[in-house]
């Protein structure tokens, strides 16, 4: 009988190996490289199709690949290396290596972009989600994030996070929203305009989301996302949330977070709501 591998599990089992091996031979455990794991994967679990390249490649248009060798007895595996995060292409590895364990038997290749980075779905359907999601899990271990992101969190104690694990500062405050019981949601904006947002589960259920999905949306002009004097506010200001989340309470405050990154020329936002803040309309608060 196939063994089947979750992403969790997956990266977990690799994780603890990469754990083990730091161990035994005095190296530090994080951050975790991808590109020996990839090449040990097949003997790792039992595989005659090993991934046997592991290669930097400028890839327009996407940040990382996979395909198969002759008659499917090997693999490639690809990242573009003219990415200008180095934690951008530690995760790319680790999605591309996501997709050849839980993913080879479903797909001739895989040709992933930046925006299949951010997925982070347990859908069995999104396969790119899945990809991120082990990735997370595999290089942020859950037991040792949590010990990191331990007190008031803020995008210092998250940059932390990002440099001890060789990630890109969103992928370490994804992996916090994975998990936390806070209300909070990260949203990407460029141009006075959201790209992009990610909630918690306990935001979501509060009705603090964002609909990115085929709508427009401005980024509030009373925000300090808006505020071009404010370039970075690290450990965040207290402001009505009405004025992110307009069916909120008057007495109601956010905790939003700030900074501006210069390469992309976009806004990472992180807002953070008290545990007992509800932003629904009216009418839903009722049903």
């Amino acid at each position: 009988m196939t063994e089947v591998w979750t992403p969790q599990r997956a990266g977990n089992r690799l994780a603890k190996l990469a754990e083990m091996f730091s161990a035994a031979h005095g190296v530090d455990r994080f951050p975790i490289e991808v590109a020996p794991l990839a090449l040990e994967a097949a003997r790792i679990f039992g595989w005659s199709d090993p991934i046997t390249q592991v290669q930097a490649a400028n890839i327009k248009g996407f940040d990382g690949a996979l395909f198969p060798g002759d008659e499917r007895k090997e693999w490639l595996l690809l990242y573009n290396d003219s990415v200008p995060s180095p934690g951008r292409v530690r995760f790319t590895q680790a999605h591309e290596l996501g997709h050849y364990i839980l993913h080879r038997q479903l797909r001739d290749s895989f040709q992933c972009s930046d925006e299949d980075m951010l997925s982070w779905s347990q859908d069995d359907k999104d396969i790119e989600g899945q990809a991120d999601l082990f990735a997370s899990y595999l290089l942020m271990p859950l037991d040792d994030y949590r010990k990191q992101a331990n007190g008031t969190v803020d995008l210092d104690l998250l940059g932390h996070c990002a440099d001890r694990y060789g990630v890109s500062l969103t992928a370490a405050i994804l992996k916090w929203l994975q998990y936390t019981e806070e209300k909070a949601v990260l949203v990407m904006s460029k141009d006075g305009f959201i790209n992009w947002a990610w909630s918690s589960e306990p935001a979501s259920k509060s009705g603090a989301f964002f609909r990115t999905r085929k709508n427009v949306i401005p980024i509030p002009e009373a925000s300090i996302a808006s505020n071009p004097s404010i370039r970075h506010d690290r450990s965040g200001t207290k402001i009505p949330a009405s004025v992110w989340f307009p069916h909120a309470s008057t007495d109601t405050p956010v905790r939003e977070m700030k900074l501006y990154a210069e390469q992309y020329h976009s806004v990472l936002t992180l807002l953070h709501l008290p545990r007992t803040a509800d932003v629904w309309p009216a009418w839903k608060r009722t049903e």
